[in-house]
């Protein structure tokens, strides 16, 4: 399967290049979302990119914007992509790994919840006994299931720079007290109905992260993806136990082999063996397949 690290589409205006997803101009009230196999790792933009990822990530995204468009509108436009460029060669970078989507304004923070002790929430928990300000039971592992899933925020860094833990009270300054407090309460229904849809699946969601934007009537909409390898920790039930951090269906392949690789994380990242980026599209793949055709 080919890869496309950098779309260069030449029908559209090219608006934003995230650290995965590059944006085009449709017109005043659309943009088109295209997902590369862009993979970041350490706050890093690898120059190897994952192959079939961003198919991946489209087709887990529609899934669950669809299942899960109950609890709060999200921010597809039903305008098929392959309808608002021209050419074989646009035409190709778009099919199977776009959306057109409503023109919104993104909140300003990330919404995470935590379902699960792992991560720098473990390192926090270690430290600390707390997960951003939440106080938690003594004697917990390493993975262990928490009382109940958390929300807790972050603010959103430039590509290239590190996002930072906010606590709740920060989000309300940045968004108003019943802003807050409606993208919590989504944020934690969303979480709560996919991890239990997942569970049938053989999947634990560790912990995810959602982004919100606002259209001009100030009303609230899921944007950006949705429950992907990339922007969740999915955990294989069967390799499942308390007290370690299970293997998940990320890039953590990658991950693993640049901390064992000698790389700084400051200067350019290394070239990935292909077997490390294949084992990686693999889990990518099996993630889908659990979750959406099984």
């Amino acid at each position: 399967m080919s890869a496309l690290h950098e779309s260069t589409l030449t029908s559209l205006p090219l608006l934003h290049r995230g650290k995965v997803r590059d944006l085009y101009e449709v017109d005043a009230q659309h943009l088109l979302i295209v997902q590369t196999d862009r993979l970041s790792a350490f706050d890093v933009i690898l120059s190897d990119p994952i192959p079939g990822k961003g198919e991946v990530l489209t087709t887990l995204s529609n899934f669950w914007f669809e299942k899960l468009g109950h609890i709060i509108p999200n921010h597809l436009s039903g305008i098929a992509p392959e309808s608002v460029v021209s050419g074989e060669a646009d035409l190709a970078q778009v099919r199977g790994r776009s959306f057109v989507t409503k023109r919104l304004k993104p909140l300003p923070i990330e919404a995470i919840v935590r379902g699960y002790l792992v991560g720098s929430g473990w390192k926090d928990y270690q430290k600390t006994g707390t997960i951003c300000g939440f106080a938690l039971p003594p004697g917990l592992r390493e993975a262990e299931k928490l009382p109940q899933p958390l929300f807790t925020p972050s603010t959103k860094a430039a590509v290239g720079d590190h996002d930072e833990n906010i606590s709740y009270q920060q989000a309300e300054a940045l968004l108003g007290v019943a802003r807050a407090a409606q993208v919590r309460d989504a944020t934690l229904a969303l979480y709560v109905e996919a991890a239990n849809y997942a569970a049938t699946k053989g999947i634990i969601i560790a912990d995810t992260k959602f982004e919100f934007g606002v259209d001009e009537s100030d009303n609230l909409y899921l944007i950006d993806e949705a429950l992907t390898p990339d922007s969740s920790r999915f955990w294989p039930a069967e390799a499942y136990q308390a007290g370690s951090n299970p293997p998940s269906f990320d890039k953590q392949f990658v991950r693993d082999w640049l901390e064992s690789s000698g790389w700084d994380k400051q200067s350019a990242a290394p070239r990935i063996p292909q077997d490390v980026l294949q084992k990686t599209a693999d889990k990518y793949l099996e993630a889908l397949q659990r979750l959406v055709c099984a």
